[in-house]
């Protein structure tokens, strides 16, 4: 008797499967396992045996072969451990249309039942069977498809609305709920800023820009100043890059391609000073005589200072020396000079100076900003501007209305021409026919060439005009530069001449020609003719 009940006992393995881990916290598991128990229940002689659950696997982008449930289950199949294969529905063992109805075949010539606690079992008895399988799991893949598009299209729209829709937290920032909810009625948090981590935010930038820090000086400033994360351990570069690269800073979220508008509550940094972070971050890698590798040097001038004989780059060179003290005390002296490059590996090619002392050169060169910086701080800015901008506005104007005058005159002598023709056909032209098709030829060519010098001046009319609010923001950043350039760091003022000098030539007696980075036409270059001892003093300084 009991032999005849074994032989009747049908051993059930059930599958129990979620996409996300969401799911898992709104039972989606537990009542798939419930329907599953109550349809064996309805089954006499079928037994629970084993159950296995799959908490956030995605039945479209995961692989069987990369699922352990489903290669376990297999592996039992094979050795015969159980005779049938429950599933609260077919899309729990996949989704994907060209694996899974495969895989449901798999079992079923192994000797297994598939079943589907409300579809029923799966069979292959004939050809339509195989067909309605495929055709099963064809619609679940483009179910989802949608449901994937669906998805995004809804975390597109978030976004662009200024909500946070999930993942890391900004540094900067933490999750606060402020009354909205879900589909499903649950509590959403949106990102509001963090006082104290957004001033970490800040420093990190100041640094940045201001002073020239890298990521790994970054790093170990923040080390010493004792400023951790949110887990009280160090800062790390690659936090600290992505922070720099983060536009969440200017108040904008982004999500893949879709981003917001800038939400003021949001913003730590501004937009301006992300750009130019972000342009600095550039530079450092292609331009590096726009932007010092590093600040650490007490060097004032890096990679933008040229001997002004050869024109060969002027390069950082130390040296030093012990000396030994009358009470037998040794000191080290340390000596520094820009170096001649060509002039070292070239011997008696250069006509100047091997070298340049660096306290010298640097105290000359800061003594030169130190002026032009004051000679702008005490320019009005309108005037300055207005000035040079109506100079060069209307000098492009009078080459437009001349080019136009010259245009329209053509044009007139393309029309006498044109009326010279009817005189030639009627025989009462002084001109022969040929004569008249090439003056006609050249006159047309004319015309084409000064239709395209209107064009290209029109649109330097127009870029003229556009550059006066280029020109302000650039004087506003000079004003900046002068304000802070006595009281800022050393770092600070070597960033600041490294963005304001774009070349210093040097030459005997530390004759100096100083060009700036600067669209304001009287503050662009500069000469200083002085001695190798630098007795004379800044009078000696000729700006244009």
């Amino acid at each position: 008797m009991l032999e005849n009940l074994m032989a009747d006992l049908r051993r059930v393995y059930c599958l129990y499967r979620v996409s996300t881990l969401g799911q898992v916290e709104k039972d989606d598991i537990p009542m798939q396992k419930q329907y599953c128990r109550e349809f064996v229940g309805q089954h006499p002689g079928w037994e629970i045996v084993k159950e296995f659950s799959e908490k956030g696997v995605s039945g479209f982008k995961v692989s069987a072969k990369d699922r352990d449930a489903i290669q376990e289950i297999q592996r039992d199949a094979l050795q015969n451990k159980f005779d049938i294969l429950l599933v609260f529905m077919f899309d729990r063992l996949g989704r994907r249309e060209d694996e899974t109805p495969f895989v449901v075949e798999w079992f079923v010539k192994n000797g297994i039942e598939v079943w589907s606690a409300k579809e029923g079992q799966q069979r292959f008895d004939t050809h339509v069977d195989k067909l309605l399988n495929y055709i099963r799991y064809w619609q679940a893949s483009g179910e989802s498809i949608k449901t994937s598009v669906r998805t995004k299209t809804r975390m597109e729209q978030l976004t662009q609305e200024g909500h946070f829709t999930g993942g890391c937290i900004p540094f900067g920032y933490r999750l606060e709920h402020k009354g909205r909810t879900n589909k499903r009625n649950q509590d959403v948090g949106d990102l509001v800023i963090d006082p104290d981590e957004a001033e970490i935010v800040k420093l990190i930038f100041q640094k940045y820009l201001c002073e020239g820090y890298g990521a790994q000086r970054l790093c170990r400033y923040l080390a010493e100043q004792g400023i951790t994360n949110r887990k009280g351990r160090n800062i790390p570069t690659t936090s600290i890059n992505r922070i720099i690269k983060n536009p969440i800073y200017t108040g904008v979220i982004r999500n893949g391609e879709s981003q917001s508008e800038v939400l003021p509550e949001l913003q730590i940094i501004d937009t301006e000073t992300y750009e130019r972070a972000q342009q600095m971050m550039e530079k450092r890698v292609t331009h590096h005589g726009d932007v010092p590798l590093n600040t650490k040097g007490r060097s004032l001038l890096v990679g933008n200072v040229y001997c002004g004989h050869c024109g060969g780059r002027l390069t950082l060179t130390t040296s030093g020396r012990k000396r030994v003290r009358k009470d037998g005390t040794i000191t080290r002296e340390t000596r520094a000079r820009y170096q001649c490059h060509y002039n070292v590996r070239h011997p008696g090619e250069c006509d100047g100076q091997s070298g340049y002392g660096v306290e010298k050169l640097d105290k000359l060169v800061d003594q030169i900003i130190r002026i032009q910086l004051g000679r702008i701080q005490n320019s009005p800015s309108q005037e300055l501007i207005e000035k040079q901008q109506a100079k060069e506005v209307e000098l492009v104007k009078s080459r437009l209305n001349l080019l136009n005058e010259q245009y329209r005159q053509k044009q007139r002598e393309y029309q006498d021409l044109r009326a010279e023709t009817i005189k030639v056909i009627q025989g009462t032209s002084r001109l022969n026919a040929d004569l008249l098709n090439s003056l006609v030829s050249e006159t047309t060519e004319q015309i084409k060439q000064l239709g395209v010098q209107i064009q290209t001046t029109t649109a330097e009319l127009e870029e003229t005009v556009q550059t006066a609010s280029q020109v302000l923001r650039e004087y506003d950043q000079l004003i900046s530069w002068a304000e802070m350039y006595d009281h800022c760091t050393f770092e600070a003022k070597k960033m600041i001449v490294a963005k304001f000098v774009k070349a210093i030539r040097v030459r005997r007696d530390y004759e100096i020609d100083m060009e700036f980075n600067c669209r304001l036409r009287n503050f662009k270059h500069c000469i200083w003719r002085g001695s190798r001892k630098m007795q004379k003093g800044p009078e000696q300084i000729q700006f244009w």
